[in-house]
C-alpha cells in the first residue's frame, strides 16, 4: 500500500526553547522555583484532542490528560448535546475548543500533538489516517478498525509516518498478563494446543431486524451526516447511537469487536501469535415462524462460535487451535480444570500438556492448575492509576518520541494490535459468509460460505472462496474513500 509522502516533523517546542538556551548562555530560573513543585511548563505540555468525547471517549481523554500533566485544546463529537458523558469533559476542560467534524478540528487546531479516537467502529480508520497524515499521533479504541485492509493501513501508515500509537485494549497494559507470560515461558503447561475464549456480548439488541430510518426522529444536536462517516447515506436510524451500532455490520464488528481485543490479547501476546491459517464458525438462529430461520445478513447473529488455527511459534512448539464462543455460550471445563470452577461470563482457557492457567477479562485473575497439585494464584499487582496507565503510557512515548524507549515498551502499538485486530476480524469474515447465499438451479436460496475459510495472511486473502474477500474490506461512501 502506498501513501503520500510525510510532511517533515516539525521541530518539538520544548526542543527549540533547550536549543535556543544552549546558544544563548543567558541564566535562566528553573521553572519549579516559578511554577512550584509538580509545575509542568506548557511548552513540555503535549496538546491533546479528542475525537469521540462522550462514552469511552470520556475517559480516554481524561486519562490522557494525566490529571493536567498534558494539555486538552480540542475536543469533536457529532452530538453536542452533552449526553453520554460529554458534559464531564467539556467542564473539566473548559478551555477547550468544541467541534462536530474532526476533518475541521484537525485543520483549523495546528497545535494537536496528539489524538484520542473514541468512535464507532466504522469511523476509527478515518479518523486515524487523518490524524496521521497530518503527523499527529494517534490513541484509537478496539477493535482498531471496522475491517481488515483498514487494520493493515493503518499498522503501515503509523510505521511509515514515524506515528507513536496505541489501540484502547487497556488490559494490553495489565501487568497480570507478566505472570501468564512467565508461566509460560518457563514451561509449567508444557505446549498449549488448545484455548478456549469466550464473552458474555452481546449485551445489546442484536439478532433482530435494524429499525426503519427516520428522519424526523433525528435530535438537532446529532451531525447524523458525520456519524454516518463512510457507511452509505440513509436517513436517521433511531437507537444507533451513542450505542446500539455494534450490532450492525455497516457501523459495528459485534461481540468479537467490541471484547475480541481484550481477550484474544492475552493468548496472542503469551503464545506469540501470527495470523491464522483458517477459520470457520456457526452461529445462533431466531426463529419467528415455522421451519423457518430470520435471514438478517445486516446484523450480527445473537451468538455464535468460530475457530481459528494457528501454526506453531517460537514460544509455542505446537500448532494451535483457538475457539471463541459469544451470546452466552461458555466453553466447558477441561480434564485438568476441577469440576467446582466456575466458568466466569468472559474469560480464557489455555490447555496444555502438563495443565491449564485460566484468566478473566484484561487478564486479571491469573490461575494455574497443574495435576495432582493445589492451584496456583498469579501475584497481584496494585496499579494506582486508572486502566492500568495505559493511556498515560502512551502519552509519556509521545513526548519521547517515535522508536524511544518508551515507544518499544508499549504493550499496544499498531505492530501489535493491527495483527490482533486482523485475527479478530477474521471471526467476522466466517461470520458474514456464513449468511452468504444465491439462487441455485431450481430457483431456491442455497447458503454458500458455509465451509472452513483458508487464509492467506500476508496476502488478506481468503483462498478457496473468492466471494468471502467481499469482507476483507468495505465499499467506502463518496468523500470517505481509503488508500
Amino acid at each position: 500500500m502506498s501513501f503520500k509522502k510525510s510532511t517533515p516533523k516539525l521541530l518539538k517546542r520544548r526542543d527549540f526553547v533547550k536549543n535556543s538556551l544552549a546558544a544563548s548562555s543567558i541564566f535562566i530560573v528553573p521553572r519549579h522555583v516559578l511554577g512550584g513543585v509538580g509545575y509542568t511548563s506548557p511548552s513540555d505540555q503535549l496538546a491533546l484532542a479528542a475525537i469521540g468525547s462522550g462514552g469511552k471517549g470520556s475517559s480516554d481523554i481524561r486519562n490522557a490528560s494525566v490529571n493536567g500533566r498534558e494539555r486538552v485544546i480540542a475536543l469533536c463529537d457529532v452530538d453536542s448535546s452533552g449526553g453520554n458523558g460529554i458534559s464531564r469533559v467539556t467542564k473539566k476542560f473548559t478551555d477547550a475548543k468544541m467541534y462536530d467534524n474532526f476533518k475541521k478540528m484537525l485543520d483549523q487546531e495546528k497545535g494537536i500533538d496528539a489524538v484520542t479516537i473514541s468512535t464507532p467502529d466504522h469511523t476509527h480508520a478515518a479518523a486515524a489516517v487523518y490524524a496521521m497524515e497530518r503527523g499527529v499521533h494517534v490513541y484509537v479504541q478496539k477493535p482498531l478498525t471496522h475491517n481488515i485492509y483498514e487494520a493493515r493501513l493503518l499498522t503501515e501508515m503509523a510505521r511509515e509516518r514515524k506515528i507513536v500509537s496505541q489501540m484502547g485494549n487497556q488490559g494490553a497494559s495489565n501487568p497480570d498478563q507478566l505472570q501468564i507470560q512467565k508461566w509460560i515461558s518457563e514451561g509449567h503447561v508444557g505446549a498449549i494446543s488448545k484455548v478456549e475464549v469466550w464473552t458474555n456480548r452481546p449485551v445489546w439488541p442484536q439478532g433482530g431486524q435494524m429499525p426503519a430510518p427516520n428522519a424526523s426522529a433525528k435530535p438537532e444536536t446529532l451531525n447524523w451526516d458525520q456519524w454516518l462517516g463512510p457507511s452509505a447515506q440513509t436517513d436517521y436510524i433511531p437507537e444507533m447511537h451513542p450505542f446500539n451500532w455494534r450490532g450492525w455490520w455497516n457501523f459495528g464488528t459485534g461481540a468479537l469487536g467490541d471484547m475480541g481485543c481484550h481477550l484474544i490479547d492475552i493468548p496472542f501476546k503469551a503464545l506469540g501469535l501470527k495470523y491464522p491459517t483458517d477459520v470457520e464458525c456457526s452461529v445462533g438462529s431466531v426463529y419467528e415462524k415455522m421451519w423457518t430461520a430470520n435471514y438478517f445478513p445486516e446484523g450480527c447473529p445473537p451468538s455464535s462460535s468460530v475457530s481459528l488455527h494457528f501454526d506453531a511459534t517460537e514460544k509455542n512448539k505446537v500448532p494451535l487451535q483457538m475457539t471463541w464462543s459469544d451470546g452466552g455460550i461458555k466453553p466447558f471445563h477441561p480434564d485438568l480444570l476441577p469440576d467446582d470452577v466456575s466458568i466466569e461470563p468472559n474469560g480464557i482457557i489455555m490447555i496444555g500438556e502438563k495443565g491449564v492457567i485460566t484468566c478473566d477479562a484484561y487478564g486479571e485473575d491469573p490461575k494455574m492448575y497443574l495435576k495432582g497439585e493445589s492451584v496456583i494464584l498469579g501475584e497481584k499487582v496494585k496499579i494506582n492509576e486508572p486502566e492500568f496507565g495505559h493511556q498515560r503510557q502512551w502519552v509519556d512515548a509521545c513526548k519521547a518520541g517515535f522508536n524511544s524507549p518508551e515507544h518499544q515498551s508499549l504493550t499496544s502499538s499498531f505492530d501489535y494490535s493491527g495483527p490482533l485486530t486482523e485475527t479478530v476480524l477474521m471471526g467476522n469474515i466466517a461470520i458474514r459468509s456464513y449468511m452468504l447465499r444465491e439462487e441455485n438451479s431450481n430457483g431456491r436460496q442455497e447458503f454458500i460460505g458455509r465451509e472452513k475459510l483458508l487464509w492467506d495472511g500476508e496476502s488478506m486473502k481468503i483462498k478457496n472462496l473468492e466471494v468471502a474477500n467481499q469482507f476483507v474490506g468495505r465499499v467506502y461512501r463518496k468523500g470517505w474513500e481509503l488508500s
